[in-house]
């Protein structure tokens, strides 16, 4: 009998976390490594926050919360989605993670039964298809090609749908791709679900703040009102507010189910952190100027890394609306040889020559479910990006 769980054996570790991981190690050994793989942002949390959090120690706000989130947080959040999505929750319909991740499989395995299906767009968050199989179910990957833009077509999620199907899982601006639906596009899309009333809708907004060029965010819940009783909108304060490390994910959603990841939370971790929460409810209620300004360099840093990537042989790269990730494709480089004799089968191989080689960290598209493709993260300084986007077009250049 083995000693450890069957069901670990349907999971694999984060190829994400992974590639930091061997980018830190790399650059302790001595080598020379630009690390382009890690999905946060390099601006400091705002002081505002941090005062807040300061305070919440001094006070002694040290103490066990409420296990899915203080009031005054998910007050915060109620006001917060009104705000900013026009969507109406009460307290009782919010709850709070430990970041975004408790928060998604939370919902996963309060919901999910053996052969139930889960829909993924391709390219999708490493994580998604790994939670749901943790939690018992089935994903079902939907490609979503350079040729859409990275966006998955009505037509598409409805072939997908059957009756075993529980959950589509959505995610604007996309992580990996930075690409984000319009309100026309979302609207598409829920036309398609309106039509079938098992199919809930998990919407990972995380990236929401983080749009250029005048693009309008938007929300299915929003988009299609008669879907709120059957939509998890889910969000957090670390991309837009630079928490990463802080851990504070939220939803909004029908009170049954909120009620039913509460009492899975109650059983694992319990409350997040209270000094977390205490500096998440300032980061809500707050200033937001810092956003837009935290923007135009984000917006700054995608237009120059677009640029460069495209001067690169053998790679093309879009220009996504949001987030700070951008997907070029390689296939002009798909077969050919590097300088240290490795043939160039598929996109990971790509990027651990290109590691090893030139000393730049990316993900491989394999790890997102859409090859051949890597993801950058230009969440670094532009001097990191300009020196990367070097060594990536002089690495494709010396191929042979």
């Amino acid at each position: 009998m083995s000693f450890l769980s069957a069901t670990l054996d349907r999971v694999k570790p984060s190829p994400t976390i992974a590639v930091s991981t061997k980018a830190r190690e790399l650059k302790a050994a001595g080598k020379d490594v630009i690390g382009l793989g890690a999905g946060e942002p390099d601006f400091d949390t705002p002081d505002n926050i941090k005062a807040a959090a300061k305070a919440a120690i001094d006070a002694g706000d040290t103490k066990y919360t409420a296990p899915d989130g203080t009031p005054a947080l998910k007050a915060a959040i109620c006001a917060k989605f009104k705000r900013d999505n026009g969507l109406d929750y009460t307290p009782a319909q919010v709850s709070v993670g430990n970041g975004g991740k408790q928060i998604l499989i939370n919902a996963l395995m309060a919901t999910l039964n053996p052969g139930d299906e889960v829909i993924i767009p391709a390219p999708y968050w490493v994580s998604y298809p790994d939670m749901v199989l943790l939690s018992g179910g089935e994903p079902v990957i939907v490609e979503a090609t350079a040729e859409t833009s990275y966006k998955l077509t009505p037509e598409a999620l409805e072939a997908a749908i059957t009756d075993k199907t529980k959950w589509f899982i959505f995610n604007s601006p996309s992580n990996p791709t930075g690409a984000a639906y319009s309100w026309d596009e979302l609207k598409a899309l829920t036309d398609v679900l309106v039509k079938y009333p098992h199919v809930w809708v998990m919407t990972d907004d995380m990236y929401e703040h983080l749009v250029y060029d005048d693009f309008k965010f938007c929300t299915p819940a929003e988009v299609e009102p008669t879907l709120h009783d059957r939509t998890l909108t889910c969000n957090g304060v670390s991309k837009a507010y630079a928490m990463t490390g802080w851990r504070i994910g939220y939803a909004g959603g029908p009170e049954k189910l909120i009620k039913a990841m509460g009492k899975i939370q109650s059983q694992s971790t319990s409350n997040p952190c209270s000094i977390s929460q205490a500096a998440a409810v300032e980061a809500l209620n707050g200033t937001q100027d810092f956003i837009p300004e935290n923007n135009v360099v984000f917006k700054r840093r995608r237009d120059m890394v677009v640029d460069l990537l495209n001067e690169a042989e053998g790679i093309t790269c879009p220009k996504p609306e949001g987030a700070f990730y951008v997907y070029p494709s390689v296939e002009g480089c798909i077969g050919k040889t590097s300088p240290a004799g490795v043939k160039i089968e598929n996109d990971e191989i790509f990027a651990t020559a290109l590691l090893e080689e030139k000393g730049v960290a990316v993900v491989f598209g394999a790890a997102f479910g859409l090859e051949p493709c890597f993801r950058v993260s230009y969440a670094t300084s532009d001097e990191n990006l300009k020196e990367a986007c070097s060594r990536i077009k002089d690495f494709c250049a010396s191929l042979s």
